[in-house]
């Protein structure tokens, strides 16, 4: 029986009538006992699980911090600061479905003060080491899976502590499952200098899908093309115009950097033809197995048919014809050979590969560099993270790293906005732990943007077109009293900026002035947003809406003790406005997320309290007081 005629049976058994509750319970039990191979493990109980039986997560921006650019088209990056199972349920509800690629590089578990379980390090003779650490794991990756869009990836890096544990974890069905899993990526690190019996000198990258038949084929331009390109171009403008004396240098130069270790050409070495229109090489026209295309090609020289492939040709007869249209048809002196199609060196790609050598060390001094001072060790190596994110990403895509340390992702990519003109955003997720958020993270990213001098005088230019905004996490009870509900929604304001990416605040809407805590107005001059936190404006501002000429629908948000946004009191605007009725919406999106709790009856005094009724609208004007907006 699989899996999911299994549940289905649960679910009769559990609907079933004339059964007692022995019966039943009898029977689910032996059910759920019937033997399933996966990886098994005694979940241990987490200090911030515990806290949001009790709580609810919101997030709140620390506006001083912020970083804006002056493009209006910047990307903005997001930065949290706090518990990334606190941030990551936040995340449930403002981008469920819509991040592309994940990176993360969680603790590797060494047993040498890397893990902290509860405010307290696992060390190597805790009995429950491996246990801690697939439970920790467990609880963020199937986060993790929900957030990821249908053709979303997730990278994680670990060493060989945990690196059979995770992919077992990872292979279960209700993560990723083996049918996902992409591959395994091993990079070559520094020398372990102290090694007992193996000098380790690796690490790990696993990498799943969401779904892999949603994927297409991973490639990008080849940057080992580029350089070869550049020495062709470096060539051209020396003065040498010659084609022949240009292919000889160009070829020369290639075969003495075939195997450097600055400028390795492997799997582009070919690429030493050159003619009037740039680099190339020619490709095979023969098939490689019978039942090849098969069509007479004259030669232009002799006016004879060229000699067929023993198979035929690889390509059909149109294809031939177009790339001798652009002149990209390499001849042979006469119809003995073979013509081939040139395979010009722009439209050469690379394919991700399993092992890559990136030096650890020089990740650490790079971040030296830009912080002025040695304040983290071991991030990961720039270049790494940017080949990751480029093969598996579009130039509009959404990046997450809930393990974010000293923020290599982020500056990964802007880095790779800059390049290719890209719109990428980037989530970063860290605890603030001996001051690294607020130290390393965010300061990292803030010298990348703004520009910076290394320790040895050396200017470095920003990444300017970008902004970064820095956000903390924060709690509302989770008692669904109305003055709690309220409170929900009067704070869940910064998350629905994000989840709208709409931060253009106005202080009025259509001439009528906004209320802190009566409504807010969002426009961007491409999509606008009202958060409406007290039902008695509604009349009013659908008066206003009524008398406006929409292109696009305006979102509205509007606090409701149910799931009802008002649909009614909106029926005459109804083809101008979405509405989401709060905080219903956070609620059920928190459902998936959080531990099961029975929330909490509201007093009678609690919501007699919350539900403080406003004056009705005098002379068709909101008639609210600066007292009111400050409640």
């Amino acid at each position: 029986m699989n899996n999911n005629d299994r549940i289905n049976l649960i679910h009769r058994i559990s609907e079933l009538e004339g059964l007692t509750d022995r019966e039943r319970s009898a029977l689910l039990g032996l059910l759920r006992e019937s033997k399933a191979y996966g990886l098994v493990w005694e979940d241990k109980p987490e200090a911030v699980e515990e806290r949001m039986q009790e709580e609810l997560p919101v997030l709140q921006e620390v506006p001083e911090r912020a970083l804006i650019s002056d493009s209006k088209d910047a990307p903005s990056h997001i930065l949290i600061e706090g518990d990334n199972l606190e941030a990551l349920t936040t995340l449930a509800y403002t981008h469920a479905g819509r991040i592309d690629v994940i990176y993360i590089d969680p603790p590797y578990n060494t047993g040498n003060k890397d893990f902290v379980y509860n405010d307290s390090f696992v060390d190597r003779e805790d009995t429950y080491r491996h246990s801690k650490w697939l439970s920790f794991m467990s609880r963020r990756l199937k986060i993790a899976k929900q957030l990821l869009s249908d053709k979303g990836v997730i990278f994680i890096s670990i060493d060989d502590n945990e690196a059979a544990n995770l992919r077992n974890l990872c292979d279960a069905p209700e993560l990723f499952s083996e049918n996902n899993f992409l591959g395994e990526i091993v990079w070559e690190t520094a020398t372990d200098n102290n090694p007992t019996q193996i000098s380790t000198v690796h690490e790990f990258v696993l990498c799943y899908a969401k779904n892999r038949n949603n994927l297409e084929k991973w490639s990008v331009t080849s940057d080992k093309a580029a350089i070869i390109k550049a020495k062709y171009e470096e060539i051209v403008n020396s003065g040498i115009t010659d084609v022949k004396e240009i292919r000889r240098k160009l070829k020369a130069w290639i075969k003495e950097n075939k195997k450097s270790n600055e400028c390795d050409l492997s799997g582009v070495s070919h690429y030493d033809y050159v003619d009037e229109k740039g680099v190339f090489y020619p490709g095979n026209s023969a098939n490689t197995k019978p039942g090849g295309y098969t069509f007479d090609i004259i030669h232009p020289t002799t006016g004879k048919v060229c000699n067929k492939p023993a198979n035929g040709y690889r390509w059909p007869e149109r294809t031939f014809w177009d790339a001798a249209e652009r002149g990209d048809v390499l001849w042979g002196e006469d119809e003995k050979s073979i013509p081939k199609i040139k395979k010009r060196i722009e439209t050469a790609t690379e394919l991700l590969k399993s092992c890559y050598y990136e030096d650890g060390r020089a990740a650490t001094a790079a971040l030296t560099d830009i912080l002025g001072e040695k304040k983290f060790n071991n991030p990961k190596p720039l270049r790494l993270i940017s080949k990751l994110i480029n093969f598996s990403s579009s130039k509009t895509s959404t990046i997450l790293d809930f393990f974010a340390g000293s923020g290599t992702t982020l500056h990964a990519t802007m880095q790779l906005n800059a390049e290719d003109g890209g719109h990428r955003q980037c989530i970063l997720v860290t605890n603030n732990e001996n001051g690294i958020c607020e130290n390393v993270t965010y300061e990292r990213n803030k010298r990348v943007i703004r520009g910076y001098t290394t320790p040895k005088g050396e200017q470095v230019a920003g990444l300017t077109g970008n902004t970064l905004r820095y956000y903390k996490t924060d709690f509302v009870d989770r008692s669904r009293s109305v003055q709690n509900m309220r409170r929900l929604v009067n704070l869940s304001t910064d998350m629905l900026c994000i989840k709208e990416d709409l931060y253009a605040e106005q202080p009025t809407f259509c001439g009528e002035r906004t209320f802190k805590n009566i409504f807010r107005y969002f426009d961007n001059g491409q999509k606008q947003m009202l958060v409406i936190y007290r039902e008695e404006a509604i009349d009013r501002l659908v008066e206003l809406i009524y008398g406006m000429d929409v292109t696009d629908k305006i979102k509205i948000y509007v606090f409701s003790p149910s799931e009802d946004p008002w649909e009614d009191s909106f029926e005459d605007v109804s083809d101008k406005v979405e509405l989401c009725a709060l905080p219903a919406a956070i609620y059920n999106a928190y459902r998936r997320i959080l531990p099961k709790k029975k929330d909490a009856a509201a007093t009678p005094e609690e919501d007699a309290a919350a539900t403080h009724k406003v004056e009705n609208p005098v002379n068709g004007m909101l008639n609210f007081t600066d007292e009111e907006d400050e409640v």
